[in-house]
């Protein structure tokens, strides 16, 4: 299904919470060959909680699940059925997922992921104060650390700007310290201007 079809389909809106702000094609997975139809129209705030990169808004979907597990598109429905079981221990969630129905093959579909049988628990990268870590962001070292296979230290208090986080491990992020790019673990660094959690 092209760009066009879809925001033709979704009225230029979210398919989830209605929202007209910050729209993308979201491929829903897993993704299968010769199948058209896997794709939705959704907001930057339905896929970062959807991908499990942002903590999850109960009052978001508390709205907007009533409506979305209704949609005509199997692959709107999916993505409802989904975050309804992120919410299953809620009443709420869970009698909407008494009352919503998925023929057998979306229902495989749905539970092909495995996502089904998580809780709504994130798991992002975040400082030794617990702020939530971005790409692009500048951190402070709270330990001196030694960098192995290297003559550098990075010491106590050494600004690392521009950050990458480390796709496979929330533990970990990568920077730059003398020009050389290191791995650091991320309960030994404090987010560049956050205020101290209390």
């Amino acid at each position: 299904m092209n760009v066009q079809q879809l925001q033709e389909r979704s009225q230029n809106q979210c398919e989830l919470c209605e929202s007209k702000d910050h729209l993308m094609v979201y491929e829903v997975p897993p993704t299968a060959l010769n199948s058209a139809d896997r794709e939705i129209y959704i907001c930057e705030t339905c896929h970062n909680q959807v991908e499990k990169k942002a903590e999850l808004e109960l009052a978001h979907w508390q709205q907007c699940l009533p409506t979305a597990m209704w949609n005509e598109a199997p692959a709107v429905q999916v993505v409802a059925w989904r975050m309804l079981n992120r919410f299953r221990q809620e009443s709420w969630a869970a009698d909407l997922l008494d009352m919503m129905y998925l023929d057998e093959d979306n229902m495989e579909w749905a539970k092909a992921t495995g996502d089904h049988e998580n809780d709504g628990s994130v798991d992002l990268h975040r400082d030794c104060n617990g702020h939530q870590l971005e790409h692009g962001d500048s951190v402070v070292l709270i330990k001196s650390l030694d960098v192995k296979g290297s003559t550098v230290n990075a010491s106590l208090g050494t600004v690392v700007k521009n950050i990458k986080l480390d796709p496979n491990d929330t533990g970990y992020i990568e920077g730059k310290v003398e020009g050389q790019t290191i791995m650091i673990k991320t309960m030994y660094v404090r987010k560049q201007g956050a205020q101290i959690i209390t």
